[in-house]
C-alpha cells in the first residue's frame, strides 16, 4: 500500500477542526505534537523580548495515497489555509515504507474498496 504524510502546522485553537476534517475524509489516526515554535514571510511582532506569536501544533496524519490530496483539501478548507494569513500550511511527503500499522490496515483497505 503506498502511503503519504500529511503535515499541518496550525494555531492550537485550529487542531481539533483540522483533525476532524482529516478522520472525516478518511484519516484512521493522528499524531500531534504541541508548542511548536515558526515563521512566515513576516515574523512576528515581540513586547519587550516576549514573543507574541500564537502557539502552534503539528498535525501528522498516515493516509493511503489514493486518500491524500481529499485529506489535504479538507484539512486547507477547514483551518482556511488559503484565505486567511498565517493560519498555517499543511503539505503531504511520500512515505517509501512503513511498519506499526497493523491494526489500521483492515480499516483502510474496506474504505478502499468500498469506493472503488
Amino acid at each position: 500500500m503506498k502511503l503519504k504524510l500529511i503535515v499541518a502546522l496550525v494555531s492550537d485553537e485550529k487542531t481539533d477542526v483540522v483533525v476532524e476534517a482529516a478522520r472525516a475524509a478518511g484519516a484512521t489516526g493522528d499524531t500531534i505534537v504541541t508548542s511548536v515554535r515558526g515563521g512566515g514571510l513576516r515574523p512576528e511582532k515581540t513586547f519587550f523580548g516576549l514573543d507574541l506569536a500564537a502557539k502552534r501544533d503539528l498535525a501528522l496524519f498516515l493516509v493511503a495515497e489514493a486518500r491524500a490530496r481529499e485529506i489535504l483539501e479538507r484539512i486547507r478548507d477547514a483551518a482556511q489555509l488559503d484565505s486567511e494569513p498565517g493560519a498555517g500550511i499543511a503539505f503531504q511527503i511520500p512515505i517509501e515504507d512503513a511498519v506499526g500499522l497493523k491494526t489500521q490496515i483492515p480499516t483502510i483497505l474496506e474504505e478502499l474498496e468500498s469506493e472503488i
